[in-house]
């Protein structure tokens, strides 16, 4: 939940997507992803979780095996920026973990990666890291995406360029 909205404001306006997918095909998937969208940090929390269930008559249970199967919803704030790392053969054998471990002290965040989680979102929420099984670039090895934007042969130093490229933009519209 960001400082800028009640929760109330965010429940009115997950009821005012509740009503537009009343009755359709794939409702309860519809809610959910433009409820996950309204958030400032790209997550479903579980007010919004328990709301959509009471007001849908769908029970909470179904709502969270929804949830927790595709792996497009986020239960955890998400950063504005997605750093995807793809760990497949290829990019394995090319370094794709060595890329991870540097991305983690370029973002400080080193201690996420010791302790073996798959995805970490930095403190300041600006960044989110995760891993990817393949890619399917695999002779463009090893691969990973920043936003969706995918780049290929990464170094280490093509890495914290672009991460320092993303943070610079980010510094620039905050003091305007």
């Amino acid at each position: 939940m960001d400082g800028s909205r009640t929760l109330e404001q965010e429940m009115q306006e997950i009821d005012e997507v509740i009503s537009r997918y009343k009755g359709k095909h794939g409702e309860l998937l519809g809610i959910l992803e433009e409820s996950q969208i309204l958030n400032e940090h790209k997550f479903l929390s579980e007010d919004a979780l328990n709301h959509v269930a009471l007001k849908t008559g769908v029970p909470l249970s179904r709502v969270y095996n929804v949830v927790t199967f595709y792996s497009f919803f986020n239960l955890k704030p998400q950063g504005k920026h997605t750093v995807t790392v793809c760990r497949g053969t290829a990019c394995h054998t090319k370094g794709s973990r060595t890329l991870l471990d540097d991305l983690g002290l370029i973002l400080n965040c080193k201690k996420e990666l010791d302790e073996g989680e798959q995805f970490f979102t930095t403190p300041d929420k600006q960044f989110t890291v995760t891993t990817v099984a393949c890619f399917g670039q695999c002779a463009l090895a090893p691969v990973i995406a920043i936003d969706g934007i995918i780049y290929s042969n990464v170094t280490t130093s093509k890495l914290q360029m672009l991460v320092r490229r993303i943070s610079k933009v980010r510094k620039i519209h905050e003091n305007h």
